[in-house]
């Protein structure tokens, strides 16, 4: 088994609850912990024997282009389409951020973190 991470992917999003948030949108931070057997790639080398990160930022960014109240509506989003459209992935963690939510205080970000397995 082994780990791959794709980090820091800084999306512009129209999340929330708040009207104002479905209209102007904000920054959104999202990063990816995918698990998955890695050992037939690390021998052959080949793009088709991994999780390819590029699917997973593509996933990750067409998700986030879809409005929603809440950050964990997009989470679970994320995941379910990472174990529809990639079989290799055995556990997947994803972590939305909210960059300077609208709160009413200093608050850098909020961060949901959601964890799905395959089920068997």
């Amino acid at each position: 088994m082994g780990i791959i991470k794709v980090e820091n992917i800084k999306v512009y999003a129209y999340h929330g609850c708040l009207k104002e948030e479905t209209k102007i949108g904000s920054d959104y931070r999202v990063d990816l912990e995918v698990k998955a057997n890695l050992k037939n790639s690390a021998k052959s080398d080949e793009l088709s024997d991994t999780v390819d990160y590029v699917f997973l930022n593509r996933i990750i960014k067409e998700e986030m282009c879809v409005p929603s109240k809440l950050l964990e509506t997009v989470a679970k989003r994320i995941l379910n389409r990472i174990f529809t459209e990639e079989k290799m992935v055995q556990k997947a963690t994803v972590w939305v951020s909210k960059i300077n939510p609208p709160i009413g205080g200093d608050v850098e970000r909020v961060t949901i973190k959601m964890t799905e397995r395959r089920k068997k």
